[in-house]
């Protein structure tokens, strides 16, 4: 689905962020994007999106070069870009009123977009009845979250792009809107790339993690979505050696740019 070619990005011409960056992400998969602060995590998802351009090589995603934010792709932003003059239900319909608005045109509504306004939907299935006449204010940073995901998903996208949305939340409530994400992305078929600081998170939703840094590697993470997961050896195993790697203490096979499998 996302071809990464020869990528190279900076916001100065001498330092580069990537170069010659290459990557695949296939149609269904969950990625999450880990490495330290300023490494390019969210630089990579704003490629992705569409909101920065590469300097050199390209992106395609389904075979078409990306050169502008793609009408198929659903960004949620970590602050959650919610209207604060606008109610629950209003901003999960902002999307739809866009679409709306400029019509089937291929740039901001997908060729052939049949409308169908599912906003009230997904209201319930994240369950935000209850609050769906209030505003962000007068919510939870849950139901914020959850109102950026209704929002997203009332617009039927094919990729789920997410930058460190559960950051600013509790352990718990972090907890459970990781289990819906990832139940999400399987009950709709979406291919989801999520960037986060937070190794159990990365561990907890990529079924493939991507180690962002001077040599990116690639974590396999083939249990993910196994019951009971996040307790086994397995989950753990992986969480170390995440850290090992971030600290520098590198596994014998990613010395060698090698994918692990846990």
């Amino acid at each position: 689905m996302i071809a990464a070619q020869s990528l190279t990005f900076g916001y100065t011409p001498n330092s580069p962020i990537f170069q010659g960056f290459n990557w695949q992400v296939q149609r269904g998969e969950t990625w999450a994007i880990l490495g330290s602060s300023g490494c390019g995590k969210t630089t990579l998802l704003y490629l992705l999106a569409g909101l920065r351009i590469p300097t050199h090589g390209r992106i395609e995603i389904d075979g078409e070069r990306l050169t502008r934010p793609r009408p198929n792709s659903g960004l949620i932003l970590q602050d959650y870009g919610l209207l604060p003059w606008a109610t629950v239900r209003e901003n999960a319909g902002l999307g739809l009123r866009v679409r709306g608005f400029y019509g089937d045109d291929g740039k901001h509504t997908p060729k052939n977009f049949q409308p169908e306004n599912r906003v009230e939907y997904w209201l319930e299935r994240l369950g935000l009845n209850e609050v769906a006449d209030k505003y962000p204010s007068q919510i939870s940073g849950g139901q914020r979250q959850r109102t950026a995901i209704a929002r997203t998903l009332a617009l039927s996208p094919d990729l789920l792009l997410m930058d460190e949305p559960f950051s600013s939340l509790d352990a718990i409530t972090r907890e459970d809107l990781q289990y819906l994400t990832l139940s999400l992305c399987e009950e709709q078929k979406l291919t989801l790339v999520i960037v986060t600081h937070s190794i159990e998170e990365a561990a907890s939703l990529g079924g493939k993690i991507l180690l962002v840094g001077a040599s990116p590697r690639v974590f396999e993470n083939p249990h993910v979505r196994d019951d009971d997961y996040r307790n086994s050896g397995k989950f753990r195993d992986l969480c170390d050696l995440l850290w090992k790697e971030m600290r520098g203490d590198p596994h014998p096979a990613l010395s060698r740019g090698e994918r692990v499998e846990i």
